[in-house]
């Protein structure tokens, strides 16, 4: 069997030119680690906020890859540069937006501002693709909200079965009937 592939960018202008490190992308790499218990890499990019790059990036981890999930984040606020929703819908076929409604609740748990946030999530072909916001904790709670339906997602989509470490994260699928 081979090794599952999961796509994580970040998108920021400063940290693709170097002026900081990327620790938002880490976290998804962190995160995904502490939840799954199936053999994975990550296809990881980081990447300016221009839409055209974004949405190349998107198609190439999607369709040369195959990466059955990618995870991209920052670039879902409301300020000009922050096209990152955008290119996720020009390249899906399908829109998810349950997952962005569920992150945003979650995050005003904490923060006012998360009705800034324009998380959200699509299907391409057989690829999952789910934008987080930028801050590492903010990448976690986003995360341990939505990932429970994830591995059922990618299972419906026809990607490879994800198995989570059910103390950390239990993956819910329907029980067959």
């Amino acid at each position: 069997m081979s090794v599952i592939k999961i796509g994580v960018v970040t998108a920021s202008d400063r940290a693709s030119a170097g002026v900081y490190e990327d620790i938002s992308g880490q976290a998804i790499i962190d995160t995904l680690n502490d939840y799954l218990i199936s053999e994975w890499q990550p296809v990881y990019r980081v990447i300016p906020d221009d839409q055209h790059v974004v949405e190349d990036t998107l198609i190439e981890l999607a369709d040369n890859e195959a990466c059955c999930l990618i995870v991209t984040t920052g670039g879902t606020g409301p300020a000009s540069r922050d096209l990152v929703p955008e290119a996720t819908e020009n390249v899906c076929n399908k829109m998810m937006p349950g997952f962005g409604e569920l992150m945003r609740q979650v995050s005003l748990q904490y923060v006012p501002t998360a009705i800034l946030s324009r998380q959200t999530a699509g299907i391409r072909k057989k690829s999952l693709i789910i934008n987080l916001p930028g801050k590492p904790k903010s990448i976690r709670e986003c995360l341990d909200a939505v990932f429970p339906a994830v591995p059922y997602c990618v299972d419906l989509i026809e990607g490879p079965y994800l198995e989570t470490h059910e103390d950390v994260i239990k993956a819910f699928r329907p029980k067959a009937k």
